[in-house]
């Protein structure tokens, strides 16, 4: 027998024996405090034979060397040790403290972690990017023109639609799918698609954690995740092309070792590759709805809803209020739907009707209901009608548009309670003594009324005080008025609270800083800009877009470092969503939100 094979399987005894339990994991570093653009050493090492290792994401750092990995193995009293490292050179890009996480090896199916490292690292020389780093040092993750090709096939993404052929403002379903037979060892975003021409809503999943799944494509067996889901309702009609995603891959080839007892243990060489990929473009042709058979008053609504009215009272007082409820439910277009024109009789003081959303969104599509509640007011007595509310919307399942009408609803308002906010109108002495309670009757005799020697009538006080309560009166009337005015337009009312609305999403973005929780943070962040663009330039939801939100800016002279320096906030915001953010700390992400908006209010 040769002599080799006959020390594999010498090995592969002593490994049943002393290989089955799980080893502990150990890191560690050459120093913990280094400056910018300093290498440094962390090794990873473990008493046991791993099945298998999965290295931390080291954020804040560029790996510049490695995997280097060394193994040794001894024997005493026919007990064998096997002693495994794996290392890797690293440089420190920004001042500040990091933790890098702990690498997980695998024993028997079971999982082993190692301990956490803090680093400090402290000011030194300019770091330059990654790719250019390692091009130079000639180590680390590089690409590799030789093997694109090989590696296309065994890593890719599509953007997958669930139809190509709508109508404006009929929702698709779009999920973005990763395809690999390669290990993957980093991740980064590096374009978002913008979804120009539709107003997207994207399917929160697993709070951002990925599920891989097995699937054959084209005859090949995959490992498959779902990296985005998203529903698209397409706001124009035309050809329109969703824009691709492009993510950047570290992937990991092992070279197979000449020596079996090498190759046995894990030995052998690894080789890390940069990998740029995007999906292909989709193009989604948008037909535009018919004119023929369109109702009057159409708003807008695609898909397959139903309506619903109710009053909360049919009786009642005069200045007594009531609820006049309109709801819409189905699947579409939900979120986009304006609130109803109800031609309520002049009579009734009516107010901006408040809207409850009991919405879902599913890769099968928006669903749920919106709920307009309007308060109503009846100033004076007498019946009146709320006639029925037409509702219009477009079926793309028939193509065709359908009408549902509501119920209408009759009200019977009686006289106002006394000293109530009425006007009462008295023609004869009758109805004057309906009202007896809180007015009197005028006095036609003088025979008790005498002067007194009181000297504060006709003095400059008396005749102040008189005064006073008509100036008093006048100008309560005329700041009630311009209250009126003020709340009239709801555009400039939203403007001028939007600061306000941004200051609750960054207070609770804060809050989420500092329970640790990232993703909810940039979420709340991210909410804020958002809405607060919204309310002060009065841009709906459904053309909320970052070219939009930069002709909006310009035309409001705002200086277009602050434009860029907003996109820049937002585009870290969305990517934060799907990989660990570098090169920032989130306290100067929020710290550069708040900013943004205190200079966009101060020149607005």
């Amino acid at each position: 027998m040769n002599m080799r094979y006959y020390l594999l399987t010498v090995l592969l005894l002593w490994s049943a024996i002393g290989f089955g339990q799980a080893g502990k994991v150990t890191a560690s570093v050459s120093s913990n405090q280094v400056a910018t653009g300093e290498q440094f050493e962390i090794i990873f090492s473990t008493t046991g034979n791993p099945e298998s290792f999965d290295p931390p994401a080291f954020t804040g750092f560029q790996v510049v060397g490695g995997p280097n990995q060394s193994s040794s193995y001894t024997s005493v009293n026919g007990q064998t040790t096997a002693s495994i490292s794996v290392g890797y050179v690293l440089v420190a890009v920004k001042e500040g403290e990091y933790i890098i996480g702990p690498a997980t090896m695998l024993f028997g199916g079971k999982a082993a972690k190692s301990n956490s490292v803090k680093m400090k690292v402290t000011k030194g020389r300019t770091v330059p990017q990654q790719q250019g780093q390692s091009a130079a040092s000639g180590q680390g993750p590089r690409a590799s023109a030789g093997n694109s090709s090989d590696i296309s096939k065994q890593l890719f993404m599509r953007a997958v639609a669930s139809k190509t052929n709508v109508y404006q403002g009929e929702q698709i379903a779009v999920t973005y799918k990763l395809y690999t037979n390669i290990g993957i060892v980093g991740n980064a975003p590096e374009k978002l698609p913008d979804f120009n021409g539709f107003w997207s809503q994207e399917i929160k999943n697993n709070q951002g954690q990925i599920d891989w799944k097995e699937e054959v494509y084209n005859g090949q067996r995959y490992h498959v995740a779902m990296l985005r889901e998203v529903i698209l309702f397409p706001e124009r009609f035309g050809k329109l092309t969703l824009d691709p995603l492009i993510m950047s891959f570290v992937v990991r080839k092992k070279s197979p070792s000449n020596d079996p007892i090498e190759d046995f243990f894990g030995g052998g060489s690894y080789e890390d590759l940069t990998y740029k990929i995007k999906t292909a473009p989709v193009t989604i042709n948008v037909k535009q709805l018919p004119e023929a058979g369109k109702p009057e008053g159409f708003g807008g609504a695609v898909g397959q809803f139903a309506i619903a009215s109710s009053v909360d009272k049919s009786s009642l007082r005069a200045n007594e209020a009531l609820n006049y409820n309109l709801k819409i439910k189905g699947s579409g277009n939900l979120k986009l739907l304006n609130a109803p024109v109800v031609n309520f009789p002049a009579d009734l003081e009516k107010y901006d009707p408040k809207i409850n959303d009991k919405i879902t969104e599913t890769m099968n599509g928006v669903s749920g209901s919106r709920e307009y509640s309007y308060l109503l007011i009846p100033r004076h007595e007498g019946n009146y009608t709320i006639e029925p509310l037409k509702f219009s919307y477009f079926n793309p399942s028939t193509q065709k548009y359908v009408t549902l009408t509501t119920g209408s609803f009759d009200l019977k308002v009686a006289k106002g309670a006394p000293g109530s906010n009425v006007t009462a109108y008295a023609s004869g002495q009758k109805d004057i003594k309906m009202l007896a309670k809180d007015i009197a009757y005028i006095k036609t005799k003088v025979s008790d009324l005498h002067q007194t020697d009181d000297v504060f009538y006709g003095s400059v006080a008396y005749y102040t005080l008189l005064c006073l309560g008509p100036l008093l009166f006048i100008g309560a009337f005329v700041y009630r008025k311009q209250y009126r005015e003020n709340n009239r337009d709801q555009v400039k009312v939203k403007g001028r609270n939007a600061n306000k609305v941004a200051a609750k999403h960054l207070a609770s973005a804060q809050k989420q800083l500092q329970g640790g929780d990232k993703k909810l943070f940039y979420q709340d962040v991210y909410k804020g800009l958002y809405q607060y663009l919204s309310d002060k330039f009065n841009i709906p939801a459904a053309e909320l877009n970052k070219e939009n939100i930069s002709e909006q800016l310009n035309a409001a002279g705002i200086k277009e470092a602050l434009i860029n320096q907003l996109t820049e906030t937002l585009d870290l915001c969305e990517m934060a969503r799907y990989a660990p953010v570098s090169g920032i700390s989130d306290q100067e992400v929020f710290d550069k939100a708040k900013n943004i908006i205190n200079e966009i209010e101060d020149h607005a």
